[in-house]
């Protein structure tokens, strides 16, 4: 609605409202006041005229402002969008024009190649002319050299394949050879960085233990009270604890003979205990023996416990950890078994680090894998697979399983941790003073050595020296020639390598020598 129209619409209720008013006053009161009623109703209605009138020009003024806006504003877009048609005529003016130049670009080129294909076909003509007069040629050439040389072609060409193969064949095999030792002397340089690391990072003390143990006595007045009258006692004490007693004249001692480190550790505090109270007869030896055995699988736990703690391994099976306890009483050649598996176990946690590998994992895995040879029963399954059922039954990781039962190449390794615990095994087993070697078993080695060497054709003597680290093999000159001596010895350490087990390496040395002897005379 106009403001006109509202203010005039307002004067119109004043002057009524006024006329009202008055009339009411005139009723009540004089006449005068009447006439001042409709007076100032009056001055109302102009003033409502004259602001009505000063905000319709205000408006107007406003409406021609905004027209002149609207239109400035049209304008401007008019001119936008005349600028911008004249921007897209002018790029497709150029883009057409640019289109005509490729088209007759185009034109010129399919020209041009025709003429080069019209060229190309009448040199090939002239090729094939050419090679059909080669052809002849060659054949004629090839009779020639048939009848000069009494072989035909497909004769020659097999004595020249034959001849090439012999040769690529050696050089092949001479080239194998320096890349195997070029790859051998990086992996291996970088396989003894890895293991030295390793080795100097790990201090373990080792002693060699017998199948003997030996018991002091503060007096040989005690050996008669051990053997007991007609030797009661003695009978009894060996039948307890299944270990041997030897009673000789050796001062103020008595031997415990068993395989068995654990018997004869419960035979040595069972007669500590018998010889401390005094009271040796066949009812306290048993009554004894019995109290010891318990206390000594309370100590096996103890030490399974403290091992695991002490390497930092946890959530292992309490059966596993009390197998890992009775490897304290334990030894593998003269090896204690316990000390190896700790030892073990540190080496692949080092190696594995070194390998960017968990080191937690490794470590479990190396001390597990010899648990095996310390089953609550007798089986016939090897100690390796023994060992990863024993796991697997106890809920160990299966790369840890997987490690255990290959540490002996008697499982497929699956996992990168299995060949990191065999290594470190056999770092542990092979190291000098470690474990005791039975002379048998060095000599037959020597001897296998010694005979592979002689079962190749044209070798005269094979001798095993430096303790096996070294075969030299010496052949006969004239079976053997000085391609053929190398090609012998790269066979013959691969043959090592495949079929013989050794700790370290052994070098394959072929000697040839040729000599002529003349007597003057």
């Amino acid at each position: 609605m106009e403001p006109v129209i509202v203010y005039a619409i307002i004067g119109i209720i004043a002057l009524v409202i006024g006329v009202v008013a008055g009339k009411f006053i005139f009723a009540k009161n004089t006449r005068k006041q009447v006439e001042e009623a409709e007076a100032q109703a009056q001055s109302i209605v102009k003033e409502a005229g004259i602001r009505a009138e000063t905000i319709r020009k205000e408006k107007e003024l406003e409406a021609k402002e905004k027209f002149v806006q609207l239109k400035a504003d049209h304008d401007r877009e008019v001119m936008d969008r005349n600028r911008k048609i004249s921007e897209s005529e002018n790029r497709a003016r150029q883009k057409e024009q640019s289109i005509n130049q490729k088209e007759s670009n185009l034109d010129k080129q399919i020209k041009e190649n025709e003429a080069i294909k019209e060229n190309l076909n009448r040199q090939i003509e002239v090729v094939n002319l050419k090679r059909t007069e080669l052809e002849k040629h060659q054949e004629e050439h090839i009779r020639r050299l048939e009848k000069i040389a009494g072989l035909s072609a497909e004769e020659a060409k097999n004595q020249l394949v034959e001849s090439l193969k012999q040769e690529a064949q050696t050089r092949a095999l001479a080239l194998q050879q320096e890349i195997i030792e070029d790859a051998k002397l990086k992996a291996g340089k970088e396989a003894r960085k890895i293991v030295i690391q390793t080795i100097q990072r790990t201090a373990a003390e080792q002693t060699i233990e017998n199948t003997v143990t030996v018991f002091n006595l503060e007096s040989d007045e005690i050996k008669g009270q051990i053997i007991g009258r007609e030797g009661r006692n003695i009978r009894a004490i060996e039948a307890a604890t299944g270990v041997d007693l030897i009673v000789d004249d050796t001062p103020e001692a008595i031997l415990l003979s068993s395989f068995d480190p654990l018997r004869r550790e419960v035979a040595r505090l069972s007669l500590q205990r018998l010889v401390a109270d005094g009271r040796i007869h066949p009812a306290r030896i048993e009554e004894v023996v019995e109290k010891t055995r318990k206390q000594l699988e309370e100590q096996v736990m103890e030490i399974g416990e403290r091992t695991v703690i002490e390497l930092g391994i946890h959530g292992m099976h309490k059966e596993l950890i009390r197998m890992v306890g009775r490897m304290r009483f334990r030894s593998s050649y003269g090896q204690n078994l316990l000390m190896h598996s700790r030892e073990t176990a540190n080496l692949c946690a080092i190696m594995a680090s070194e390998l960017g590998m968990n080191p937690k994992l490794a470590k479990r895995a190396g001390l597990l894998h010899d648990i095996g040879k310390v089953p609550d029963e007798e089986t016939e399954l090897s100690h390796a697979l023994l060992g990863a059922k024993l796991a697997e039954k106890y809920g160990e990781n299966p790369a840890v399983v997987n490690a255990i039962g290959a540490h002996h190449d008697e499982m497929e390794m699956q996992y990168v941790i299995s060949p990191i615990v065999q290594a470190c095994d056999a770092i542990s087993g092979a190291r000098p003073g470690a474990r005791r070697e039975i002379m048998q078993q060095y000599l037959q080695r020597i001897k296998d050595l010694e005979n592979l060497a002689m079962g190749y054709p044209g070798v005269e003597k094979a001798y095993a020296i430096q303790a096996g680290r070294e075969l030299r093999v010496i052949v006969e000159a004239e079976k053997v020639t000085d391609a053929e001596s190398d090609k012998l010895s790269f066979e013959m350490a691969q043959k090592i390598q495949t079929e013989m087990v050794y700790p370290g390496q052994i070098k394959v040395t072929v000697i040839r020598e040729k000599r002529a002897v003349n007597v003057a005379r």
